[in-house]
C-alpha cells in the first residue's frame, strides 16, 4: 500500500478546503443546498402534492410542507418498498435502512438513494478522517485497515428488487472498490446475522491484520475486545494492532466507555473522534478533538431546521433554520434529506456548542428523558453525572437504563436506575450518592426536586449483571445492529422488562 496510502491521504487533505468553505459560509451554503433539494424533486409524487414548483423561499417551504415523523410519510415508504419510484426522490431507490429507533418491536424503513450515499454518508465519512488527517498530518492510518463493526442485510420480501439492513450494512454492500480495500473483515463475515459467531468471526479473521482504525458502536466494540484477548493472550489490543490509532464511534454517547477503552488501549497517541450518523443521514463529526462538540456538515445534501423542546408540538411552534439557533438551548433536530425525507423530525435532540462555526451535541432524545416531576433530565445530565461519579469512586459502567417511580399517597417519587457495571470497587451506595449529587450539581430542576425529597427521594439503583443487557436484547430478538439500550423513559414498560434481568 506504499503506493495507494499517500494518494489517499492527498485525496482526503483535499476535502478540507471544501469544508471550510462551507464553515465560513454556513447560510449560504444551507441554502444552496435547500433550492437543490426543493429543485431536484419538484416532480415526483410528494413534490406535485406539496407545489415544490411555486416554492420560492424557506419561508414558503414552512409554510406548504408539514413537518414528519415516520409515521406520516410511512405511506409513501410502504410504496417505494412495493416497488414503486419517484414518490419522495425521484432517482431509483433499492435499498432501505432498517432502523428501530429504540428496542421496541417496531420497524423503520429509511429510504437509501445513490445521492444519500455518496454525497451524503461516504462524503461525510472521508470528511470525517480528512478533519482528523487536518489534526495529524503525520498519521499513518492510511497505511493499514479499518475495522469496521457493522450490521447486517436481508432481502426485502416485498419486492425482489429491493434490500434492506443496517445503515451500515447498506454502506458496505454499496461502497466503491476503494472503501471495500481498505476496510476489514470480508463482507462475508461484515454482513453475518447472528451477532454472537459474527464477534467470533470478527476476531479470528482480524487478528493478523494491520488495524489502524476502528468504527463501531462502543459496546460491541468491547465485546470483540475481550474476545480478541481471550483468543491471544494479549495483555492489551496493543499487541494485537501495533498501529492503532484512531476510533470512530458514533450512535451512543462515548463518556461513560471511554475509561474501557483507555485499558484495552493503553496509549497517548490513541485518538477517539464523535460522529453523529443516524440512518436518516452522517450528520456531524469532531474536528476540534480536545473539545466538545461536532462540526455540522451543512454542504451534504441535507437541509436543517430546529424547533426548542419547550415549543415542541405546541400549535404555534417556531421552527427555526441554522441562522437562528442559540448557544445551550435543548433542539429537536429536523432534517429534509436527498433520499426523501422531508421535514423529518428524527427524534434526537441536540445543542449547539459553537456558533459559525456550528458544533453541536447530541443530548438526548424527544422522546427519552426524565420528567415525571419536572426535572427534565435529558441523557446528556444522565451521561454526564454517570461519568462524574465514575471519575469520583474508580467505577466503570458498561450502561445504564433509567425511569420513574410515581408518588403514591404514602411516599414522593424517585427514579429507579438499572446499571450494569464493568467495575465497581466502592460500595453501591457511595456510587448513587455521587450520581445523585453531580446530577443536582448539572441540572437545577432536578436539584430543586430534590430539594429535602419534597418531589424526588433518593434514587433506587439495580446492578445488571455482566451482560445482562445483551441478554434482555437477546430475549427481545434485537441483539446486535443498531439496536441500543433505551437510557431515559417516562414510563416504566421498558423497565419492568429489565428489572428480572436484574441482580436479586
Amino acid at each position: 500500500m506504499g503506493i495507494i496510502s499517500p494518494a489517499i491521504k492527498s485525496f482526503l487533505k483535499l476535502r478540507t478546503s471544501v469544508i471550510d468553505n462551507f464553515m465560513l459560509n454556513p447560510i449560504d451554503t444551507q441554502l444552496r443546498v435547500f433550492n437543490n433539494l426543493i429543485g431536484t424533486a419538484q416532480f415526483t409524487e410528494y413534490g406535485k402534492k406539496y407545489d415544490f414548483q411555486h416554492i420560492n423561499s424557506i419561508s414558503d417551504f414552512q409554510r406548504q410542507v408539514p413537518l414528519n415523523d415516520y409515521e406520516s410519510l410511512k405511506p409513501y415508504i410502504q410504496k417505494i418498498l412495493e416497488g414503486n419510484q419517484n414518490i419522495l426522490w425521484p432517482s431509483e431507490i433499492t435499498w432501505f435502512a432498517k432502523s428501530s429507533g429504540t428496542t421496541s418491536d417496531k420497524s423503520k424503513f429509511i429510504p437509501v438513494s445513490k445521492e444519500a450515499l455518496d454525497d451524503n454518508h461516504f462524503k461525510s465519512g472521508k470528511d470525517a478522517v480528512a478533519l482528523y488527517l487536518s489534526k495529524y498530518p503525520d498519521s499513518q492510518i492510511t497505511t493499514g485497515k479499518c475495522l469496521v463493526i457493522g450490521g447486517s442485510h436481508q432481502l426485502n420480501q416485498l419486492s425482489e428488487d429491493t434490500f434492506y439492513g443496517d445503515l451500515s450494512a447498506v454502506m458496505m454492500q454499496n461502497m466503491p472498490w476503494s472503501g471495500q480495500f481498505l476496510r476489514t473483515p470480508d463482507l462475508s463475515i461484515a454482513l453475518m446475522e447472528e451477532w454472537e459467531e459474527k464477534i467470533e468471526m470478527i476476531a479470528q479473521s482480524t487478528i493478523h491484520e494491520n488495524v489502524t482504525f476502528i468504527t463501531g458502536v462502543p459496546t460491541w466494540t468491547i465485546v470483540l475486545f475481550k474476545r480478541i484477548l481471550e483468543i491471544t493472550g494479549a495483555n492489551n489490543i496493543l499487541e494485537v494492532w501495533p498501529n492503532l490509532e484512531l476510533y470512530l464511534h458514533g450512535g451512543v454517547s462515548f463518556k461513560p466507555y471511554k475509561e474501557q477503552f483507555k485499558k484495552f488501549i493503553p496509549s497517548d497517541n490513541m485518538h477517539y473522534i464523535d460522529s453523529y450518523n443516524a440512518s436518516e443521514g452522517f450528520f456531524a463529526s469532531q474536528d476540534l478533538f480536545e473539545e466538545d462538540g461536532m462540526l455540522l456538515f451543512l454542504n451534504h445534501g441535507i437541509f436543517f431546521e430546529f424547533i426548542a423542546m419547550d415549543e415542541l408540538y405546541k400549535p404555534d411552534q417556531k421552527v427555526l433554520t441554522i441562522k437562528e439557533v442559540k448557544l445551550n438551548t435543548n433542539y429537536a433536530i429536523v432534517v429534509t434529506t436527498n433520499t426523501g425525507l422531508w421535514r423529518y423530525i428524527i427524534g434526537d435532540t441536540i445543542q449547539f456548542t459553537t456558533l459559525y462555526p456550528f458544533r453541536i451535541k447530541v443530548s438526548g432524545r424527544t422522546t427519552f428523558y426524565l420528567n415525571a416531576f419536572g426535572e427534565e433530565v435529558i441523557v446528556d445530565n444522565a451521561d454526564n453525572a454517570i461519568a462524574q461519579a465514575c471519575a469520583t469512586t474508580g467505577a466503570v459502567v458498561n450502561d445504564y437504563s433509567a425511569a420513574p417511580i410515581f408518588m403514591t399517597g404514602e411516599s414522593n417519587g424517585t427514579h429507579e436506575w438499572i446499571i450494569e457495571f464493568e467495575q465497581l470497587p466502592c460500595p453501591l451506595e457511595k456510587f448513587v450518592n455521587e450520581m445523585d449529587t453531580a446530577l443536582k450539581a448539572i441540572n437545577s430542576d432536578y436539584e430543586a426536586k430534590r430539594y429535602k425529597d419534597i418531589a424526588l427521594r433518593m434514587p433506587i439503583v439495580h446492578i445488571m449483571p455482566k451482560g445482562g443487557f445483551a441478554l434482555w436484547l437477546k430475549n427481545k430478538n434485537k441483539l446486535g445492529g443498531q439496536h441500543k439500550i433505551p437510557r431515559l423513559s417516562n414510563d416504566r414498560k421498558i423497565i419492568e422488562e429489565m428489572l428480572p434481568f436484574t441482580t436479586k
